[in-house]
């Protein structure tokens, strides 16, 4: 991940990238190599490569004889991991988790269909490992639950047997594990039932049940969105 481990651009990655993303930084504003040399005691080399790191995020930009800059929002890459981990570092982003719930429950039924109709016997392994997975974390640190809930949707888009919304799904898997983590830290969650209900639609090539049952997951996912955000508003 960007903003850790060693290295002195990984420093400056680390201070810009969340300065830029919060708002400290605001778009237009430039970018000076010297200044930022000075600023974190590194290398021009260093200071380069981080803002190169930012450009492929779309934060920073550049123009011949007007250097380096902040890019406007439009350009930021806003599902890549750091830029989304650095907009809930300070606080909660509720546009974000309202947002992430409108693409899912836009995508995830269409994907559970595809599913059903397109799964192999692997494809449904890999569905029950991630459920059991699901039910062996119930209770237990949030972390597991977490990643089991992951590995359930991966495999129902791999299930799907389509490039292009599977490679989707990996772009919103680091705002999903936001959402699940922000989720499981106020209330209990998702159960497994209703992965369960999608799973047993898949697994007998039930399209429109496995739509319909993905449809209340997401529904119930933001729900329990909404909910956590009084909770933590409350505390």
């Amino acid at each position: 991940m960007a903003g850790s481990g060693g290295g002195a651009h990984h420093r400056v990655v680390g201070s810009l990238g969340p300065a830029i993303v919060n708002g400290e930084l605001a778009p237009d504003d430039d970018l000076d190599v010297v200044a930022l040399q000075e600023r974190f005691g590194v290398s021009r080399t260093a200071v380069r490569e981080a803002l190169r790191v930012l450009a492929a995020k779309g934060l920073v930009g550049a123009r011949p004889r007007r250097g380096t800059f902040v890019a406007p929002r439009e350009q930021w890459a806003l599902l890549d991991a750091d830029v989304l981990r650095w907009r809930f570092a300070a606080r909660l982003d509720e546009v974000f988790l309202d947002e992430l719930g409108e693409v899912r429950l836009t995508v995830e039924p269409a994907v559970a269909r595809m599913a059903a109709l397109r799964r192999t016997d692997r494809d449904l392994a890999e569905l029950e490992d991630a459920l059991a997975a699901m039910r062996a974390a119930a209770g237990g640190p949030a972390g597991d639950h977490v990643e089991a809930d992951l590995a359930f949707h991966h495999a129902l888009l791999r299930a799907a047997h389509n490039e292009l919304m599977a490679r989707m799904g990996t772009a919103i898997e680091a705002g999903l594990r936001l959402r699940d983590q922000f989720v499981h830290s106020a209330i209990a969650g998702e159960s497994a039932d209703g992965h369960a209900e999608v799973l047993l639609a898949v697994r007998r090539r039930r399209p429109k049940a496995a739509e319909s049952a993905m449809r209340a997951l997401v529904e119930r996912s933001i729900a329990d969105v909404e909910l956590a955000k009084r909770v933590h508003g409350g505390n």
